[in-house]
């Protein structure tokens, strides 16, 4: 068993604090965004069970819509049209979360008026009041910015006009749009000047008008043509997409406040090192931006995962899941599960025994349980089905520690008679044997458990390490479920599409 020096196990719990502070800073970052992303669960699924509200209608249900084979094309379209609705409101409600903003965008069939004649979409202002003037008709026509134009100022869209109602457009037709509305407002504007007759003027003054309106009115979607359709035909990577864009922008913010906390606390440290003749400016340059780039990835991974974990528990339909997701829980699982997968490297490198990876296993997952603020959580950490004997030696092994301790602490802080004294020298050095025993029982069962699973252990790291490497998701769940299968659990998917289909099952997610 190779020792660990007094200075790797400084640097250990440097980096302990470290990330568990980079847990800290996240945790607003991860619920943010992680809020933003229960959006696109929701949208999906058709179910916010944080309100207990299920939708008119979800992304899955416009997916499964029949099709007419002679008319495949006008149904893909119109369909397409509804899958932008949902998208467009769970988009824009992800932004206003991400900004801080209590202004949500509304569905108006899921406000129970159903097929309204004027308006697809309302917007609530903080308190839930529908905001005056606020009410748009979400129109993706036309084959192009042109044709959409001509549609819009058509007789046909008239009653929007009147309504004085937000025409909202799709995002990559909003600016060819707005182009055909200046150029023909400057040439009917043009024709005005020289119109001959009254009759002509004021023909030409109402389709002037309709065209000022409709300028006036545009919307720029946050939702695509290209995203419409791909949303009616793939919902479930359409939701995917959007949830690994928004960890991806979790990750990067995480990762850039993560390097500047970090990389602040290494310049005083290096600097005093370097003052102190202890390191060279070159060793301290060299310290700070090793630092400080560990630290960015740290905080990258804890941003991105966290955010995703956050945005899964939020929309839970367990309580407790829900629950926990509004608690620091997200940020902190995260970070758990980093220094976890550590820890059984070190055994597994034979840096530490049996016991001690036990014991840093808990201390780990205490740590996960009080920035929870102390929610039961169980056996999330390190999920091992430990039973009998094992459960027996650790639990001897830490009451003699604790009875030990204790009457180690009372012999200082007291003063006690000379046979006092002997007595507990007495009862301390019995419970130093009982340790001793408790702890060789202990490291006989721990190694035997783990290390019939050590080769199992150190393959799925490096394959896990190799996945990271070259960007294989399947290779990377197999490494991870390697380690769960020997740890006496059942993986819930063994790659991305059984993922997949698990998030659009209505099984219980499980954490």
């Amino acid at each position: 068993m190779k020792s660990t020096s007094p200075k790797d196990k400084d640097s250990q719990q440097n980096d302990e604090l470290r990330n568990a502070g980079i847990a800290g800073l996240s945790a607003e970052t991860v619920n943010r965004y992680g809020s933003a992303i229960k959006e696109h669960f929701v949208a999906y699924s058709g179910k916010d069970n944080e309100i207990g509200q299920t939708l008119k209608r979800s992304l899955q249900d416009i997916a499964d819509s029949k099709i007419n084979p002679q008319y495949q094309k006008q149904n893909l379209r119109q369909q397409a049209g509804f899958s932008a609705e949902i998208k467009e409101t769970a988009r824009y409600n992800a932004k206003k979360i991400v900004e801080g903003s209590g202004e949500r965008k509304i569905r108006t069939d899921d406000l129970g008026q159903v097929n309204d004649p004027l308006y697809d979409h309302l917007t609530l202002d903080q308190n839930g009041n529908i905001v005056a003037g606020s009410g748009a008709q979400m129109k993706f026509v036309g084959s192009n910015p042109k044709e959409a134009f001509e549609k819009l100022i058509s007789k046909k869209y008239a009653k929007y006009r009147q309504a004085n109602a937000k025409l909202e457009v799709p995002a990559d037709y909003y600016d060819g749009i707005q182009k055909e509305a200046t150029a023909e407002i400057e040439k009917l504007q043009s024709q005005l000047a020289r119109a001959k007759t009254p009759e002509q003027a004021a023909k030409l003054q109402k389709r002037l008008d309709d065209c000022r309106t409709v300028q006036k009115n545009l919307q720029k979607s946050e939702v695509s043509n290209q995203d419409a359709l791909f949303a009616r035909l793939h919902p479930k990577l359409s939701t995917a997409q959007d949830v690994v864009r928004l960890s991806a922008k979790a990750g990067a913010q995480t990762a850039a406040f993560s390097a500047a906390f970090a990389g602040s606390i290494s310049i005083i440290g290096n600097l005093v090192a370097v003052a102190k003749g202890d390191k060279s400016p070159e060793q301290a340059v060299g310290d700070v931006a090793q630092d400080t780039g560990s630290a960015a990835v740290v905080g990258g991974v804890t941003g991105f995962t966290g955010s995703a974990l956050k945005g899964i528990m939020q929309n839970a339909t367990s309580q407790t899941a829900r629950s926990l997701s509004k608690t620091a829980l997200p940020a902190a699982a995260v970070t758990v599960a980093m220094e976890s997968s550590k820890t059984l490297a070190r055994y597994a490198q034979g840096e530490i025994d049996g016991v001690q990876c036990f014991e840093q296993l808990g201390e780990q997952g205490y740590s996960m349980v009080a920035s929870a603020m102390f929610a039961t959580i169980g056996q999330v950490a390190i999920p091992v089905p430990i039973v009998g004997a094992l459960i027996g030696s650790m639990l001897g092994y830490a009451l003699a520690s604790a009875s030990y301790e204790t009457l180690l602490q009372s012999q200082k802080e007291a003063q006690w008679s000379h046979e006092e004294r002997l007595q507990i020298e007495a009862q301390c050095a019995e419970q130093i044997a009982m340790i001793r025993a408790y702890r060789a029982d202990l490291e006989q069962l721990i190694s035997q458990y783990l290390c019939k699973n050590l080769q199992t252990f150190q393959t799925s790291f490096d394959e896990i390490k190799t996945s990271l490497a070259i960007g294989d998701v399947d290779g990377f769940v197999a490494g991870a479920n390697s380690i769960t299968e020997a740890l006496g659990k059942k993986p819930s998917f063994h790659t991305l599409e059984e993922f997949d289909e698990l998030m659009s099952s209505n099984m219980t997610f499980q954490l």
